[in-house]
């Protein structure tokens, strides 16, 4: 037990000095997101080296619903092996005692990494960009809400109730006061990330009734998808404390802004560590450029990803602060690619389309294969948008079967995705929107029970 003690991040060790480690959570993401796997008795945990779990997890929707091709009556739900990544390994700092959450990564009997998995769909783009020499760099800004609990689906969702006794206020952005409204809900945020040994860059009110934004540190892609997908539950966690809810919806509230998770990108040389989006002189290289282009070409195909549900469409609304389409423009936030103020290092792209309710490793994944494509083939921008991006045409899908009829036809972002992967996405989505379209809606009681 002891060697084991040794292997983990110095976070984890901080955080169990002077205790004895009770349990471990073995985790994996499934392709909506959600933390699936086993907890085990840490001594039990300390001496395994792998353990199972059938890929059949893989082919569940986010209803709980199995996807059409799981009745096939060749399918024996085989078992996956597990294997743990140590670097992983952080506290859950809400539990009754003391455990550890780690990571794991999905292999096949033979020893491969089964390609559906998101973190190994991550892993594979990544290993792309590193066989040309490129360290991708982003950093993910997370938007959320803070409502009040919500046990009835029929009930709109409301606003929490702040210190005030008053319900949080919208539109109220960057106010410090806001912030204070919901503070102890905030504290327990940053007392979970210091034990789970994350770096928040700062957090901020957003634009609507108790919408929070955190901004994460930059870095490598795979670390930052796998903080996010802990921060999810560790927001959820510290909300639950404070008798209210934190949704990931793209959006909850209707009138309100919606939730994004806006991705930086940056590309490192890996011999020099210098930005390739910054040329000797500090100007714009022709990588940017190619990076951008590779965006604006392929982004429209991987909607379906950046966006994964119904309702995520219901963000991309103009004059909400989301985009609305696949213009560039140089810090102008009415434009879905944005150039941000930065000095030539640290200049990165920032791609503002992803919604908060995407699998995290899919959604980094999926920018950037796009950007990928476009440094492979040299694809040039249009030119960057000066105005306001809300006068232009949308030219983003509007609802999830265009999406997924585009993310069909996306034959070379698909290759980069990987076939086996975009198929098994295909097929989970589309049983995700069959089973939206057999719900009647409140709208269409409203207005066309007793009207047509």
């Amino acid at each position: 037990m002891d060697k084991f003690l040794k292997k983990l991040p110095e976070a984890a060790q901080s955080y169990l000095e002077g205790h004895r480690l009770d349990e471990v959570e073995c985790i994996i993401s499934d392709l909506p997101g959600v933390a699936r796997g086993k907890a085990m008795p840490a001594t039990k945990f300390s001496t395994q080296k792998q353990f199972y779990l059938p890929n059949s997890i893989f082919f569940q929707t986010i209803t709980g619903d199995w996807a059409e091709e799981i009745s096939d009556d060749d399918y024996t739900e085989p078992d996956m092996v597990l294997k743990p990544d140590l670097a992983t390994a952080t506290a859950a700092p809400w539990t009754g005692d003391w455990t550890l959450q780690v990571i794991h990564d999905a292999y096949d009997q033979k020893g491969k990494p089964i390609p559906v998995a998101p973190r190994n769909v991550l892993k594979r783009v990544v290993a792309l960009y590193e066989k040309q020499g490129w360290q991708p760099v982003v950093a993910p800004e997370m938007e959320f809400f803070l409502v009040a609990r919500n046990t009835d689906p029929a009930k709109p969702i409301e606003a929490m109730m702040g210190r005030t006794g008053r319900p949080a206020a919208a539109r109220q952005a960057y106010s410090i006061s806001a912030v204070d409204e919901y503070g102890p809900v905030i504290d327990d945020i940053y007392d979970f990330a210091e034990a789970q040994g994350f770096e928040i860059d700062g957090i901020t009110q957003e634009g609507g009734a108790g919408q929070v934004e955190i901004n994460l540190r930059h870095g490598d892609p795979v670390k930052l998808a796998d903080e996010v997908f802990y921060f999810k539950r560790l927001i959820r966690e510290a909300a639950l404390r404070h008798d209210c809810y934190a949704t990931f919806m793209a959006k909850p509230i209707a009138g309100e802004p919606g939730s994004a998770m806006h991705i930086h990108h940056s590309i490192l040389d890996k011999e020099t560590g210098v930005n390739i989006f910054s040329g000797p002189q500090g100007g714009e290289t022709d990588a940017f450029f190619h990076f951008l282009g590779g965006l604006q070409t392929y982004l429209p195909q991987v909607i379906a990803i950046l966006a994964p549900y119904v309702n995520s469409y219901r963000r991309y609304v103009k004059d909400h602060a989301a985009p609305i389409n696949l213009e560039w423009g140089r810090d102008n936030r009415t434009t879905g690619l944005r150039i941000p103020i930065c000095t030539p290092e640290s200049r990165r792209i920032e791609n503002r389309l992803a919604g908060m309710d995407c699998n995290p490793y899919l959604g980094i994944a999926a920018s950037l294969a796009c950007g990928y494509l476009g440094l492979k083939e040299g694809i040039r921008p249009g030119q960057s948008l000066k105005g306001d991006g809300y006068g232009e045409e949308g030219d983003l899908p509007r609802v999830m079967s265009e999406a997924l009829r585009l993310f069909a036809e996306g034959g070379k972002v698909r290759k980069v995705l990987g076939e086996d992967f975009c198929d098994l996405y295909e097929i989970v989505k589309k049983s995700e929107y069959d089973a939206f379209l057999q719900v009647i809606s409140p709208w269409e009681r409203e207005h066309l029970l007793l009207n047509v």
